[in-house]
């Protein structure tokens, strides 16, 4: 007869410990988070450009690349554009020039999200060819770029395939000529 009761609060026990710990209901409760937008820039200076040809008798068209490294971190979503203008390719003396239609990029560029970023790569809206804008004086910038509402956003990396015309008749000499590229609000 021992036995049986020594089961019984064996049993008894157990059942203590099973309720003991069962799992209890847990209260509602909210969560909130505050972000607050930071600024569209350029991450760095565009690189200086730079056309290197030998002049060969024919018309022809050399290139460049051009990387633009875009930082969106606004958190807006209004999208952002690149603007271009530059003056006239000239050497100094004697003075040449080549024409205000020289520069192009023929095709759209590329966009890349920057290493360690997780990117909404920007949705292009740009017809191309297009013609980057030149003067004796820089006529007013025009999009060579653009990220469309709702894309761009994060850092990235435009890169742009530049090309300059030189025709046959070519003076050689050295040519430079002042760019501006600048990143702009909006579509």
């Amino acid at each position: 007869m021992h036995r049986k009761p020594r089961l019984a609060i064996t049993a008894a026990g157990l059942l203590s410990v099973v309720l003991m710990s069962w799992p209890t209901a847990a209260g509602a409760t909210s969560a909130s988070a505050t972000i607050t937008g930071g600024s569209l820039a350029l991450v760095s200076a565009p690189a200086s450009i730079a056309f290197t040809a030998t002049l060969t008798g024919v018309d022809q068209t050399v290139t460049t690349t051009e990387p633009i490294n875009v930082g969106d971190a606004t958190g807006s979503g209004t999208g952002w554009n690149i603007t271009t203008t530059s003056t006239t390719f000239t050497t100094s003396s004697p003075v040449h020039t080549l024409s205000t239609s020289a520069t192009t990029v023929a095709t759209a560029p590329t966009v890349a999200c920057d290493s360690g970023a997780t990117c909404t790569t920007a949705t292009n809206a740009i017809t191309y060819p297009y013609s980057v804008p030149a003067g004796s004086t820089a006529p007013t910038a025009t999009k060579m770029f653009d990220a469309t509402a709702n894309t761009g956003m994060g850092d990235q990396t435009v890169t742009a395939t530049l090309s300059l015309a030189l025709p046959a008749s070519t003076y050689a000499g050295s040519y430079s000529s002042t760019w501006t590229i600048s990143l702009v609000s909006g579509p």
